[in-house]
């Protein structure tokens, strides 16, 4: 039976939006032809999805115990919340054990799991950055070059809900780029593993499977214990606890982002089938409570279409629970009059999967600046890139795509640059150098230019 309810967007102080309990899921929906449409917008914009509960303290507290006690500390957690006793030899799985749980995985899922293999490395290898070196008009001589950080740590949610394809997605590109130790850890809530992320993980060329989870997972891998080697930077999806974790260990090392709920903007016209945009939608909907699913069209009936076809989809969806919720309290159908309209939104959104489905996508490409990853046409799902289209699906979320990328081979890798100075190139550019450290206060900075500079000086007479 469907009643009216307070609904969370109704609660954010989103005007115009009823939502219905029951099997009704109804999104917000929104015209640039409304007169309120800015201040709706802007409220959708700033929607609070982040699941932050206040656990910042307690993951301090986690962390500064691993560092203290090593060992003892991560066993006691991971007896207190994955409820696994484990001792310091079985913190990671052994060869035998490896093997025995590759053995679980089907012909076709390890089939699938080599296509995608192949494909996502095949990719990654093209981004792999060149060394430069050059000498210029001073007789310089300048440049850079590129290392690999010496070891990685990838987290990987565990359980039987773990997804092999982000073990894939966060090994390839660190072994593409030569990253010498390569180490995951992934909890085992009740001893329970899924046999698909330990065969990516082998697949992937790790070297160590660590069965521990949560905030003393990154605790251990940032500062090391006797069982567990520390790490040069950790990547990889967690709960709010790795999050808090992921934030409080930067510095000490390297981390790839601090990831959100999942997100995706369609933008399609009405030459579509409304049921592929439902699915596309209820793609990431189903992911989380929290996720979004957003379509802006130019067609308010292809829209209205779109939201029937997602309510027909509800009816079955094994996760129609999760994907209900997020696709009511945080999707929203938005009508344009035009496809400029719609690039200039979308951007404003910064989404981390954009999909174009309309006849000619190219153009519209042109006039999209902010974005994780963009799939162009109707026959590009954004769920080929979660599996096997290539490009990496760690992406930026919440909006930072306006400033950050996916992960990539060059977040495994630092640049380092490289300069060599000529006698007569010290001589051309050096008293610059004197004078803008004598203008900052710095003598020592100076001296040391005009030291040598003294002594060619010197040598010249």
């Amino acid at each position: 039976k469907a009643t009216h309810c307070a609904c969370p967007l109704e609660r954010r102080g989103l005007p115009g939006y009823v939502g219905l309990t029951g099997e009704s899921k109804m999104p917000m929906m929104l015209a640039t032809t409304d007169a309120d449409f800015e201040t709706r917008l802007a409220g959708v914009l700033t929607q609070k999805r982040e699941d932050s509960p206040d656990v910042d303290s307690a993951v301090a507290d986690i962390i500064a115990d691993v560092r203290e006690r090593g060992d003892a500390a991560v066993l006691e957690l991971t007896a207190k919340f994955d409820r696994l006793e484990l001792a310091p030899e079985n913190i990671a799985f052994s060869e035998d054990e490896i093997e025995a749980e590759c053995k679980k995985v089907s012909q076709s899922d390890r089939d699938a799991l080599t296509v995608a293999l192949k494909r996502i490395r095949a990719y990654h290898e093209r981004q792999l950055p060149k060394d430069e070196s050059w000498t210029d008009e001073a007789g310089a001589t300048l440049g850079w070059r590129w290392t690999p950080v010496a070891a990685a740590g990838l987290y990987v949610p565990g359980g039987l809900a773990s997804y092999p394809s982000s073990v894939l997605m966060n090994a390839v590109p660190a072994k593409v780029a030569g990253v010498e130790r390569l180490a995951i850890t992934t909890p085992t809530p009740d001893g329970v593993c899924n046999p698909l992320v330990i065969l990516a993980a082998r697949l992937a060329g790790v070297d160590t499977i660590y069965r521990i989870g949560g905030a003393q997972a990154i605790a251990a891998l940032a500062y090391g214990t006797n069982s567990v080697e520390p790490v040069d930077k950790i990547t990889g999806p967690g709960n709010a606890f790795v999050a808090a974790a992921k934030r409080r260990v930067f510095g000490k090392v390297g981390i790839d982002m601090i990831a959100g709920p999942s997100e995706i903007l369609v933008i399609a016209d009405r030459h579509n089938d409304p049921d592929w945009i439902a699915l596309d939608l209820l793609s990431q909907a189903e992911h989380d409570e929290s996720a979004q699913s957003l379509l802006i069209t130019d067609d308010a009936a292809f829209g209205q279409a779109v939201v029937a076809a997602v309510g027909k989809r509800l009816e079955t969806l094994e996760r129609r629970a999760i994907a209900g919720a997020s696709w009511r309290d945080f999707g929203a159908i938005i009508t344009v009059r035009n496809l400029g309209e719609a690039a200039a939104i979308s951007d404003q959104f910064a989404p981390e999967h954009l999909e174009l489905c309309v006849q000619s996508p190219e153009p519209l490409l042109e006039n999209i600046r902010h974005a994780g990853a963009i799939f162009m046409g109707s026959w590009t799902p954004e769920a080929i890139g979660d599996y096997v289209g290539g490009p990496n699906h760690v992406l930026p979320t919440a909006r930072s795509a306006r400033f950050s990328s996916g992960l990539s081979v060059l977040d495994f890798m630092k640049r380092t640059t490289i300069a060599q100075m000529t006698p007569e190139a010290l001589r051309t550019i050096g008293p610059a150098a004197e004078t803008l450290a004598t203008s900052e206060g710095l003598q020592a900075h100076g001296l040391s230019v005009s030291a040598r500079l003294g002594r060619l000086n010197k040598a010249a007479e």
